[in-house]
């Protein structure tokens, strides 16, 4: 793996894979929807979304398609809370198309009026997709609740309202404020050589006229005193449940345990969650245990898809699982098997040259430290169950706790008694 940086600001990740054919250009932007002022709510997924629509170059959507069709590209890209990415993995004979499209779209988009409305229509079908999805939506109401008043509880595709407001003349603001060199990062895997991929790089994204500026977020600051709970009716045969607590950020020092804290509770299919409360009651089909860490804060969360008809016993059981988890421990056991569970899933990972560029590209963006997966093995290995335990306390407690609800209900009285730990 090498890193340097352009001369304009732009920071570059080559990882080399001799062992494959493909390669995998991703490019990050340190912009998502926490950057978002509320009038323009959405704007860095619906300009993610508009960068498929043509370039001055390539004059429509069927154009881009087309060209990375016929050498049997695959192309996609992503908005989230704090940054956005677009990439292409290729066979590596093609490298220099996939870094002319990428620089094209990035560059010379032409957002044309007609698109731009067109688009706003496909967007809202979006939002309503999400909303009608109970896995999807319940996930937001719980964010809602744990980051309120701060952007991070904001959908990422923002309202209907938000998109239907969106102009031209805002987007290339909010472009030429956060598509900047400095503000980007390019990542390379695959079957690259240092020197042409040098090379190429410096020829499709050396120059760029925009100027570098200072891109900040509103930091969130916790300021939860009591439990929350939040239900949402809707006449459904399944109740969805969510249940977060604020976690460690992404260099928190107990990241890591918090992480395997999450694997022990709920993160494989002989976790405590789903052989307790899945395959010894039959009380829901899917339930998972997972921490997302940002860069100035995290959330810990558990979610499920239980049966309705047994509704209180299900969550009194998940509530049982985190008070014994945080009273009595972990077994050294099971810390052995989540080290190794990760460890594998690691490895497994980076097999796959698109998941090695988004492994040092995310890094470089969001932490500004690059680890090799190596290294990061070493650091799951050296974990304690000291340190495990200390997480579950700091994490599970009553005045941290966030239930939020999809099913037939609207009587809060019932869940309000469950919220505690």
């Amino acid at each position: 793996m090498q890193k340097y940086i352009l001369k304009n600001g732009t920071r570059v990740i080559l990882s080399p894979q001799k062992e494959t054919k493909a390669v995998t250009v991703l490019i990050l932007f340190g912009v998502g929807s926490r950057y978002e002022t509320d009038d323009i709510a959405g704007i860095s997924h619906f300009l993610e979304h508009m960068m498929f629509k043509g370039t001055t170059r390539r004059p429509n959507t069927l154009a881009l398609s087309k060209e990375l069709d016929q050498v049997g590209a695959q192309f996609n890209a992503f908005t989230s809370k704090d940054h956005t990415g677009y990439w292409i993995k290729v066979n590596g004979e093609h490298l220099a198309l996939a870094l002319d499209m990428l620089s094209d779209m990035l560059q010379n988009s032409k957002f044309e009026a007609e698109e731009l409305k067109r688009e706003k229509g496909t967007i809202i079908e979006e939002i309503n997709m999400y909303e009608d999805t109970p896995t999807r939506r319940v996930e937001s109401l719980l964010e809602e609740m744990v980051f309120k008043g701060n952007t991070l509880g904001r959908d990422i595709a923002g309202s209907k309202k938000t998109v239907q407001n969106t102009t031209r003349g805002k987007m290339v603001q909010y472009l030429q404020k956060h598509y900047t060199p400095k503000n980007c990062v390019i990542s390379l895997a695959g079957n690259i050589k240092n020197k042409s991929a040098r090379e190429m790089i410096e020829k499709y994204f050396g120059i760029s006229d925009r100027i570098n500026q200072k891109n900040q977020f509103k930091k969130f600051i916790p300021f939860q005193k009591k439990p929350q709970l939040k239900l949402h009716y809707k006449k459904t045969e399944q109740v969805h449940l969510s249940l977060g607590f604020i976690g460690p950020k992404l260099t928190a020092k107990d990241l890591m345990a918090t992480q395997l804290l999450s694997v022990i509770l709920g993160g494989s299919m002989s976790s405590r969650l789903f052989i307790n409360i899945r395959e010894r009651q039959g009380l829901c089909y899917y339930i998972r245990a997972v921490h997302e860490g940002a860069q100035d804060t995290g959330i810990f969360s558990v979610a499920a898809g239980l049966d309705k008809n047994r509704i209180y016993k299900a969550i009194n059981l998940i509530l049982d699982e985190l008070r014994i988890i945080k009273n009595n421990g972990i077994k050294e056991e099971e810390l052995k098997k989540a080290r190794e569970f990760l460890k594998g899933h690691l490895i497994l990972e980076m097999e796959d040259c698109s998941s090695v560029a988004d492994w040092y590209g995310r890094q470089e963006l969001l932490v500004g430290k690059l680890k090799t997966p190596e290294q990061k093995i070493a650091e799951i290995m050296k974990v304690t169950k000291k340190q495990i335990d200390a997480s579950a306390r700091n994490i599970f407690q009553t005045q941290k706790m966030n239930l939020a609800l999809i099913g037939p209900y609207k009587n809060e009285k019932e869940f309000k008694k469950f919220l505690k730990i």
